[in-house]
């Protein structure tokens, strides 16, 4: 196994579990804050624009770095 490869696997199994944990924490503050289930669903729905957002951006770049090739 090459440096890239690992470097690529282990990014993508990272950045899904940071991914998750951070669902965890969305999950929790709704929780502890009592915000009940609309309000827990808008958390869920604000702060997961900004992972939808650095997803989108990866694989944007892909995609503009792909078609260059």
């Amino acid at each position: 196994m090459s440096e890239e490869q690992f470097t690529n696997i282990s990014m993508i199994v990272c950045l899904s579990g940071l991914i998750i944990f951070m669902g965890f924490i969305i999950w929790d503050l709704g929780k502890k804050s009592q915000a009940g289930k609309l309000g827990t669903a808008i958390l869920f729905l604000v702060l997961g624009f900004g992972v939808s957002g650095f997803i989108f951006k990866n694989v944007l770049v892909e995609f503009l770095v792909m078609g260059k090739k």
